[in-house]
């Protein structure tokens, strides 16, 4: 993928961690110069209260091979959003990418509570970080992206279509978001074709994202630690896969062919030929059907 996007333009709306950190350094790594927007920066913190910062999500994509450049943003500010897109438009003329992956909603979800029972100051809140955000952020961004035909809006979920539909996904408001957004890249490819331009939905499987791996109590290199307290998370993957799985698909002359879908990391990288930092592939969604939802014994023998 080295150099398969010099020259060109990517905003990923909220890199601070997780998946975004890891798409805009893939991005990078192609070539891509990458707008990295988020609320933490290494003068002041979200409420999320985490130490990355999107200072260090552009350094790293500078030192992948591409161009980071970290702007503070909050995704719920509407004019904030405009000056972001303005400043884009001002310094590169163009956006070819748009990765709507603004979350910030961890903290806010109770497992264990039903609707009735759940904080609907918390729900609410969820709803406006997941759902509010990836909308004010396309209304704002989708007038640059589509001056050239081509463009490539990337909604990151949790969760495909297929298993979403069948599968409650831990609480109402955590269902309801997730699938929200598989829904909007569903909506925006329609509004998007006749620009010749592609949106898609896309989730990573388990990540082994800074929180997930601060759950367990494991760091990147020792997160098979993990697996005695969690079996199934053998089948977790770094925010570098995820991140490869939006590389391809900005490289791809014919992404058109994937618009208005619901893809994985996992299904992408049987078709592009990417891997996981450890050069396996994943295939989480599979293996959460036939392995761990069905019961059976931890096993990625064949899923990864």
């Amino acid at each position: 993928m080295s150099g398969a996007l010099h020259g060109k333009v990517a905003l990923v709306a909220g890199a601070t961690r997780g998946a975004g950190r890891g798409i805009a350094v893939a991005l990078g790594a192609a070539g891509a110069t990458v707008y990295a927007t988020g609320r933490t920066t290494r003068a002041q913190r979200s409420e999320m209260g985490r130490p990355e910062t999107i200072e260090e999500t552009a350094e790293l994509v500078t030192r992948a091979g591409g161009r980071g450049i970290a702007v503070q943003v909050d995704h719920l500010e509407r004019e904030q959003v405009r000056a972001l897109v303005a400043r884009i438009e001002r310094e590169q003329g163009r956006l070819d990418v748009l990765v709507n992956d603004i979350w910030g909603g961890e903290h806010l979800f109770a497992w264990d509570r039903p609707l009735w029972e759940h904080s609907l100051d918390d729900g609410l809140r969820l709803l406006r970080l997941a759902i509010d955000t990836h909308i004010i952020t396309s209304h704002c961004a989708l007038p640059l992206l589509i001056r050239r035909p081509g463009g490539l809006v990337v909604e990151i979920t949790d969760g495909t279509t297929e298993y979403n539909a069948g599968h409650y996904r831990v609480s109402f408001f955590y269902d309801l978001a997730k699938t929200a957004v598989l829904r909007m890249a569903f909506a925006q490819a329609e509004e998007l074709r006749a620009h010749g331009c592609t949106a898609v939905a896309l989730t990573p499987g388990w990540l082994r994202s800074e929180i997930m791996l601060e759950h367990y109590g494991v760091t990147e290199e020792r997160w098979r630690d993990a697996l005695a307290k969690e079996p199934h998370f053998a089948i977790s993957e770094t925010p570098a896969y995820v991140g490869r799985a939006v590389a391809a698909l900005a490289a791809d002359p014919e992404v058109a062919r994937w618009s208005g879908r619901s893809l994985s990391s996992g299904q992408l990288a049987k078709v592009y030929g990417f891997t996981d930092v450890d050069g396996s592939r994943p295939d989480a969604w599979r293996y959460l059907v036939e392995v761990q939802d069905a019961g059976k014994p931890a096993d990625v023998t064949g899923y990864r």
